[in-house]
This record gives structure tokens, C-alpha cells and sequence, in this order.
């Protein structure tokens, strides 16, 4: 007797299918398309990568070992590596990028109310780049040296919830300032940089859209002092200085004042300087804004241990950017269901639990509890003392 949903269904319930329907046809994916619909292909890949598949062929392995269970999972016929090779290649990858942006709008939602760790209402930006590296003579339209390919992926993250906001893949060769000029800066915003997106006239239409930014100064910046305020060094906060550019083409791609804020850190006894637009602002908070862009190294850590981004099934550009974006749904979609089912599971935890158990039929958020509730008492249990 066939009773419950298997757990990959609960998980993928949560997809807003009309959605995913209308970027489809917006962009004509199953044009001709008989069997494997654009549907079909997005589960197939976050099947691949909620269970860390390596491969055509072991994604292959892996479904057809389960021919009784495809129906319920969605997909109405067996998957061939080919198949699923060709949809990859051909298949243009704006679906899944658009409906990637879907998805980040309704996690954004569920996650407007978490706790920031600074004392501010506003929205704050970590924007930074990761390379992957690719083997040239496979992937010859991403050049980066002359020996080797790469992509870039470049992430703004919104540090309420860590999700992802804007993403551009480039080749290894787009210097990282440059995405400032595809971002629109959101009035009362922070975005924090580090020095690699250090140019006064793009961060200049930043402060015009009333957006403010912290950066860190790079060595050798030229300026002059205008003001100066009093600072408490016992917080590590050397000098609060307002400023202003003193070298010609600098100043005249920001002619308005800066915030210099000099910090000694505790721990390591290194001195950090700051730039910000934001003259008002605490000059502690301002470090502590800083030290958040980390976040956004977290979590190109996190997706490059945790999905499938490094290695990738196939080797065209559309192939690679279709896999990209559908790792970034997953991740999204994982991040809205733990919203929704209101889980204190970590998201390393869920992926592992996920991985093992999408062919089960427990119900979702008992499994996950259940999981939760087991560790407890694991780390909690007596253990027998094998040497006193």
C-alpha cells in the first residue's frame, strides 16, 4: 500500500511551480520538447545535488535503481545521461536564473526579521567574488591565464538569513569593480566591500542613490583631515576622522566628504582602516559592519563544499550556468523550507539529512526533528570511560 509522500516530494513541494511555468515559457524551454520537460531537468539536477552526485552516470545509476519511486518524485520516465546532457546544453539557462531571483524573493520575506548582530534597522550587502577553476581545454569560452579557465561568481549577500540577492557568473578575466556597475544601490543600504572594489566614481552612485558603503582604504590614499571626533581606545577604535580626497582624479569622482575610521583589533593586533559615507554612525559599528562581509567567504565555502559547483556534467557555457543557478535554487529552497517548518537545524545539518533519506516517506518536519532531537541525546548520553 503506497501511503505518504517520499521526502524529495515534500521538499520540492515547496517550489512555486507556476512560477518556474512562466519562466519557462517566457523563454520557450519546452519548445518541441515531447519528453524530459525543463520540470523534469531542474528535479533530475537537485536531485544530483542534494545527494552529491559526481556525475552523468552516477546521477543514471542512481535513479534507475529506483524505477518504482520516479512517479513519485515527479518524473514520468527513466532519466538517460544523454537526455539529460543535451537538455544542459541546449536548454537556455536565464530559466533557472530567473527563477533563482523567484525563489530569493520569497527566502528574503521569511527572513526580513532575523537578527543582523548590529544594532541597525537597515539592509546590509556583503558583495565579493569566488573563482572556479576549469580546465582550459574544455572549458575554452572562460579564459583567466594563459594556461588556465575559470568562472567567476560574484554574490551580493544579504546578511538577514545569508541569501543570496544578485549573481553574475563571468569569465575569470572581469575584474571585480566592474560589477558595481550592473548593481542598483537600494536607498538607506549598506554594502560592504572589501578594497578590490575601491573606485571613488562608481562608489560615488552609491552615496546619490542615498546607499552608504564601508570599505577598507587602500595603502597610500591621499586625503585631508576636516574634522575629528573623540573615540574610546579601550574599544579598539584608534581615530574617527572626517576627510576628504586630495588627489585630482579621486576627488573629482568623489568630491563630497569620507568617514576614516582607524581600528586596532584586540585579537591579532592588526590595524584595519576603514572608509565609509556614513557620517553619522557609531565609529565601533562601523568595524563591526566590516567584520560581517566575512559572511559572504562563508558562504562561497559553504556552497563550494556542499554542492555541486566544482565539478560540473557538462561543459558548454549554458551547462555550466544552468547547474550554477539550480545549485543556487537549491540552496534557496532548502533555506525556505527550514524557514517554513520553523527548524533550528543548521543547513550543513538538513543537506546531510537530505541526502540520506529522499527516497523515505516520514513526514518532513518530523524527520528533520527527529534528527535534531537524536543528536541532543547523542551528545548528551553516557559514554563508557575506556581509561580513567
Amino acid at each position: 500500500m503506497n501511503t505518504g509522500k517520499l521526502v524529495f516530494a515534500q521538499l520540492t513541494a515547496h517550489l512555486p511551480l507556476t512560477t518556474f511555468r512562466r519562466c519557462v515559457a517566457r523563454y520557450k524551454g519546452d519548445h518541441k520538447v515531447k519528453s524530459f520537460t525543463c520540470l523534469e531537468q531542474l528535479l533530475v539536477m537537485i536531485f544530483a545535488q542534494l545527494t552529491f552526485r559526481e556525475s552523468l552516470r552516477d546521477i543514471e545509476a542512481c535513479l534507475r535503481a529506483q524505477p518504482d519511486k520516479l512517479y513519485h518524485m515527479g518524473l514520468h520516465s527513466q532519466v538517460a545521461r544523454n537526455t539529460l546532457a543535451n537538455a544542459n546544453a541546449v536548454r537556455d539557462w536565464r530559466i533557472y536564473a530567473e527563477f533563482a531571483q523567484r525563489l530569493i524573493a520569497m527566502a528574503r520575506k521569511l527572513y526580513a526579521n532575523e537578527p543582523l548582530g548590529v544594532e541597525l534597522s537597515n539592509t546590509v550587502y556583503a558583495l565579493d567574488s569566488s573563482t572556479i577553476d576549469l580546465c582550459l581545454s574544455l572549458f575554452p569560452w572562460a579564459p583567466f591565464r594563459s594556461t588556465k579557465a575559470a568562472v567567476k561568481l560574484h554574490t551580493l549577500l544579504d546578511l538577514r538569513g545569508n541569501i543570496p540577492t544578485f549573481l553574475h557568473i563571468s569569465d575569470g578575466k572581469l575584474h571585480d569593480v566592474n560589477i558595481l556597475d550592473q548593481l542598483i544601490p537600494e536607498a538607506g543600504a549598506f554594502y560592504i566591500v572589501d578594497r578590490g572594489y575601491v573606485d571613488f566614481e562608481r562608489l560615488a552612485r552609491f552615496d546619490q542613490a542615498g546607499a552608504f558603503f564601508v570599505t577598507r582604504a587602500k595603502r597610500g590614499m591621499r586625503f585631508k583631515r576636516l574634522a575629528w571626533r573623540k573615540t574610546d581606545r579601550s574599544t579598539g577604535v584608534i581615530c574617527d576622522h572626517t576627510i576628504a580626497l586630495t588627489v585630482f582624479y579621486s576627488k573629482q569622482g568623489y568630491p563630497k566628504p569620507l568617514r576614516r575610521v582607524r581600528f586596532k583589533d584586540p585579537e591579532t593586533g592588526k590595524k584595519l582602516v576603514f572608509i565609509t559615507n556614513h557620517l553619522d554612525l557609531e565609529p565601533l559599528t562601523v568595524c563591526q559592519l566590516y567584520k560581517m562581509r566575512w559572511q559572504v567567504e562563508l558562504f562561497f565555502k559553504w556552497i563550494k563544499q556542499h554542492l555541486r559547483i566544482k565539478a560540473f556534467f557538462g561543459t558548454s557555457e549554458n551547462a555550466v550556468k544552468s547547474q550554477i543557478w539550480i545549485a543556487v535554487c537549491t540552496y534557496v529552497l532548502v533555506a525556505i523550507v527550514r524557514k517554513r517548518l520553523k527548524l533550528e537545524v543548521s543547513m550543513h545539518g538538513i543537506l546531510q539529512i537530505l541526502s540520506l533519506t529522499l527516497f523515505e516517506k516520514t513526514p518532513l518536519d518530523q524527520l528533520l526533528t527527529l534528527a535534531v532531537e537524536g543528536a541532543n541525546q547523542l551528545d548528551s548520553a553516557n559514554q563508557l570511560i575506556l581509561f580513567e
